[in-house]
């Protein structure tokens, strides 16, 4: 693309820099954990943060009364619905800020750029793909299952993540389907809540096709050493980045910062397709994650393998 990278405007990063400075070290994501007030989690979108309220509530509620823990129970339920509703409202005029967003690059870098980041989007649905069907497909035949069954069988809640690019709306029924498999609840439990903030497959593969992208697009050449050091920082800033808004593009941002030649300011450059990129990221991550409970569930012994292979049979 033979970007030059003073024409582009910082101010369309900003909202992504900002919250890449809270993500620099260890210590930072552990801190960043803690929550500055009850609702604040919540209103900055940090699953870490909303997780760690989440079951400091549960245990609270075990505490008291059974027909006070009830009452609240309905009442969460209720809120739930709500929520729902609101998020489908939302989710429809998504397409009219999608069609802005490439519009806005279009105008800005010539109608070359738009081939230009087609390919990049395709790599990444092809490299996803290739991703589930092998990888994953390898370790869950370790586990006795067929990857394309168990892909189909969970194809209603694929079909909302490709809808919302977010896994986050389909969980309690994925963690349902998983548990009907055969597999004990507290494996469900565990892995899957625990998955969806360390167990980022597609994320991953992001953050590799954005950085070359990203450098190629500069004309900036990155030595292994460069790679080597973005790989390991991203180990550690991607922890808890599911839930962010612009999640991706949050550590690209603070990852970034540690090769000096590589403007993080770049990331302009992905903001119009990081929609579309979304979308199977999104399928990718819930897939591993609900591989990745299998196989640990095999691994404890707490699956009934019969009982999985013959719903997954059934689900053809």
């Amino acid at each position: 693309m033979n970007i030059d990278i003073s024409h582009l405007d910082a101010k369309d990063l900003s909202t992504y820099t900002e919250r890449a400075h809270d993500m620099h070290t260890g210590s930072d994501f552990l801190l960043n954990i803690i929550p500055k007030t009850f609702t604040s989690a919540f209103a900055n979108g940090d699953i870490l943060q909303v997780l760690l309220i989440a079951i400091l509530f549960g245990v609270s509620l075990l505490l008291i009364p059974k027909h006070l823990a009830e009452l609240v129970r309905q009442a969460l339920e209720a809120f739930s619905e709500v929520f729902f509703k609101i998020m489908g409202l939302i989710i429809r005029l998504a397409p009219i800020g999608v069609f802005g967003s490439v519009a806005y690059t279009t105008a800005k870098f010539g109608s070359d750029s738009l081939l230009q980041l087609g390919y990049l989007v395709l790599l990444f649905y092809a490299t996803c793909i290739l991703f589930v069907v092998i990888v994953l497909g390898l370790i869950l035949k370790l586990a006795g299952l067929n990857i394309f069954k168990f892909v189909g069988y969970f194809k209603d809640e694929l079909a909302i993540v490709l809808g919302t690019a977010s896994s986050d709306s389909v969980l309690p029924q994925v963690m349902k389907k998983l548990k009907n498999l055969g597999i004990k609840d507290s494996t469900v439990g565990l892995v899957i809540p625990t998955g969806y903030s360390f167990n980022l497959d597609g994320f991953s593969i992001y953050l590799t096709l954005g950085v070359i992208f990203i450098a190629q697009a500069c004309n900036i050449d990155l030595s292994m050493h460069d790679l080597l050091a973005i790989l390991l920082v991203s180990l550690i800033t991607s922890k808890g980045a599911h839930g962010i808004p612009g999640s991706a593009l949050v550590i690209l941002a603070a990852t970034l910062s540690v090769i000096p030649s590589l403007p993080a300011i770049g990331l302009v450059l992905l903001l119009s397709v990081d929609w579309f990129i979304g979308i199977i990221r999104a399928c990718t991550n819930l897939i591993g994650n609900c591989v990745a409970t299998v196989v640990i569930a095999h691994w404890e012994k707490d699956i009934d393998h019969a009982q999985a292979k013959a719903v997954l049979d059934i689900k053809k």
